[in-house]
């Protein structure tokens, strides 16, 4: 074995068990948040396919720890087939409802989600805000990340909207306050 060899196969293993962390945390961590929401099933379930051998092993060769290693396989290969595989198996993502509707065929829509799908999609974006921002997260982080971005979403008017609603009563009152709300009002 060659020392280049060896290096290899060390950053292998560190993205490998980086990778596998990062996700696995991510995936109990929605999955509290779904079952504090009832649910179960989604919680359960939530990103499976991230353990599929097409989308684990692109996030273990792009892994880096502070963000999605989609975004770094995009940047690189020009798209990432990890997440084209992801989205169309997800519900709570909102690409997976872009369609085109019959009354306009020409055009790609978002189409409205169901409410259980943007609850896991907030569950999804606190999670992921809480393990990419570590210590530093506050409640404030999804909703700038939705801030950020939101311009491009192709994505339902009433689902953007019940998104935004979400993430703001987050920054604004809180986690509690925030999933009672969802519970009570949402579902």
């Amino acid at each position: 074995m060659q020392l280049s060899d060896y290096n290899l196969n060390t950053e292998f293993i560190r993205n490998f068990t980086g990778h596998f962390k990062t996700i696995t945390e991510h995936k109990l961590l929605v999955m509290k948040y779904c079952f504090k929401l009832g649910l179960y099933r989604q919680g359960l379930l939530h990103d499976l396919s991230k353990y599929m051998p097409s989308e684990f092993m692109a996030g273990v060769k792009y892994y880096q720890g502070f963000r999605s290693p989609n975004n770094a396989q995009k940047e690189i290969e020009g798209y990432s087939a990890a997440w084209l595989h992801h989205k169309g198996r997800n519900k709570h993502h909102y690409e997976y409802w872009i369609d085109y509707p019959a009354d306009d065929p020409e055009n790609l829509h978002g189409m409205k989600m169901p409410a259980r799908y943007v609850a896991e999609m907030f569950c999804d974006r606190v999670a992921a805000s809480r393990i990419y921002k570590g210590e530093v997260y506050v409640d404030s982080d999804p909703l700038n990340y939705f801030l950020q971005r939101h311009d491009h979403y192709v994505m339902h008017p009433d689902t953007k909207k019940l998104l935004y609603k979400l993430l703001y009563m987050l920054s604004v009152k809180g986690e509690e306050y925030t999933f009672a709300y969802i519970r009570k009002k949402v579902l």
